[in-house]
């Protein structure tokens, strides 16, 4: 008997298994089950990139760390954006640090979710 290997290619697209990401019945929004992309806040305005990047790294690889800014100012808002290199090391960084004190202030660590829509306004019209 001779065994051959058999590409993606070789299997007709019905028959080839597909991700179908979890359905969040609360919201009706899908998620990616264990993202890797956290959202920090209720942060300090002086939390740097760097002071996060060295708080999550103790969990596992930080992969990138975004302070947001407003537009205007410049000045932090008070939340951020940390992506973790293992779904895993995103998950123990939830259960180690949402909710510890961080700078002064008990931070809320937990997956981010996808803005979904766009408009930036939380659903507000601008006009």
């Amino acid at each position: 008997m001779i065994v051959s290997e058999v590409s993606s290619s070789d299997v007709p697209s019905e028959l080839r298994p597909i991700h179908v990401p979890r359905r969040d019945s609360a919201r009706g929004e899908q998620e990616d089950p264990l993202s890797s992309k956290l959202y920090v806040g209720n942060l300090s305005f002086n939390s740097t990139e760097d002071d996060l990047r060295e708080l999550f790294s103790q969990h596992g690889t930080v992969d990138s760390v975004a302070v947001i800014t407003d537009r205007e100012t410049g000045r932090a808002r008070g939340f951020a954006f940390v992506e973790m290199a293992e779904a895993s090391a995103a998950q123990d960084a939830i259960r180690a640090l949402d909710g510890n004190d961080f700078g002064g202030r008990n931070i809320k660590v937990n997956e981010a979710q996808d803005r979904r829509g766009g408009s930036g306004g939380g659903g507000r019209d601008r006009y």
